[in-house]
């Protein structure tokens, strides 16, 4: 072994050559050549400052995901702190036609609409047999049967190139002859939200169905499309990340983010909103050859999270821990973790 490690020190270690490698003269044609057909085979993608954070010697960047726009599985529905809604690897101007196209096909129809609020708003069921059927009321409506209407809400997703489809189901007294302001901070019961689970899983299926004929709504250009998760830097550094969201759904996709960044959680504490994490280097974590002989290492306490609403947003910062004394990745932290909520 001894003879083995004293070997290894004679190689070169070649791991950080291209950080401090000058760039290359550009490529001198003929001038009779056609530059247009002439051009990179393996383009290299920017990375802005604020993204690229420190390179260490022991942590080399891995290079960027270029399919990581592309979701797993398109047209899930998903559920968080009591919302629940069907995600689309699509942007909202395709998806708007699409939920309406939806609701005409299931005999609920279109009364009202707005695409600048992201709102369609059904007819009457229980005048359609089709509706009623999806909706599995009686066949032999009673006199007094409760009205109701089902309301479409189409936003962009939290991940960048998505939308989020919501369904509601409203009681009313009477036909309604205007669209129904859309309550944000209700809570649905396990009922409403079951009924929202089988319309979302059959909206999923219907939109599969007629991928070969999306079109492009010219109506929904006005919908609101700010991105819900920013990333501030100052001096080129990642200090903070905005959430858009409310408290419940925020904690979820930082939750969500650092499962999918492994990036292990030591202790957490939702109503006061912090994380414990582990974001030491890779040389950190490396025990060495010795790691033959020796259990794997727990995670350890090295940075933290904290998320707090600020002027009506979540920001989450991050900070290193109290006893450790290792290199600040701070930033990195943000920027990784960043990468992985949008």
């Amino acid at each position: 072994m001894l003879l083995t490690v004293s070997g290894c020190s004679l190689l070169e270690d070649r791991s950080e050559r291209y950080v401090n490698a000058s760039e290359g003269e550009p490529l001198r044609l003929p001038e009779q050549a056609d530059d247009a057909r002439f051009g990179q085979v393996m383009p290299v993608r920017e990375v802005t400052t604020a993204d690229s954070g420190k390179m260490y010697r022991d942590s080399i960047p891995t290079p960027p995901d270029m399919t990581s726009e592309i979701l797993e599985e398109n047209y899930v529905v998903e559920e968080l702190d009591g919302q629940m809604w069907l995600l689309v690897n699509d942007v909202p101007g395709r998806v708007w036609p699409a939920v309406s196209s939806y609701l005409n096909d299931r005999g609920l129809g279109v009364a009202h609409d707005s695409p600048q609020l992201g709102l369609l708003q059904s007819e009457l069921v229980n005048f359609s047999k089709r509706a009623r059927t999806l909706m599995e009321l009686d066949s032999d409506p009673g006199a007094g049967e409760q009205l109701l209407v089902v309301q479409a809400r189409v936003a962009p997703g939290v991940r960048r190139k998505t939308t989020e489809v919501q369904l509601r189901v409203n009681e009313v007294d009477s036909n309604p002859d205007q669209l129904l302001a859309w309550q944000t901070g209700s809570v649905p019961s396990r009922d409403d939200l079951d009924a929202s689970k089988k319309l979302l899983t059959d909206m999923g299926a219907f939109l599969k169905g007629r991928e070969e004929s999306k079109s492009y709504s010219r109506a929904a250009l006005g919908m609101v499309s700010e991105p819900l998760v920013r990333l501030n830097s100052e001096n080129d550094q990642p200090v903070s990340i905005e959430l858009d969201l409310d408290y419940g759904r925020g904690w979820s996709e930082v939750s969500r983010a650092l499962n999918e960044a492994e990036i292990p959680v030591v202790d957490l504490n939702r109503s006061a909103g912090w994380f414990n994490v582990d974001f030491r280097s890779e040389s950190e974590r490396d025990p060495g050859w010795f790691s033959w002989f020796a259990d794997e290492e727990e995670p350890k306490h090295t940075f933290d999270l904290n998320l707090e609403e600020q002027d009506g947003v979540l920001v989450v910062t991050a900070s290193r821990a109290d006893g450790y004394d290792g290199d600040n990745r701070s930033p990195e932290l943000l920027s990784e973790l960043f990468e992985y909520l949008y």
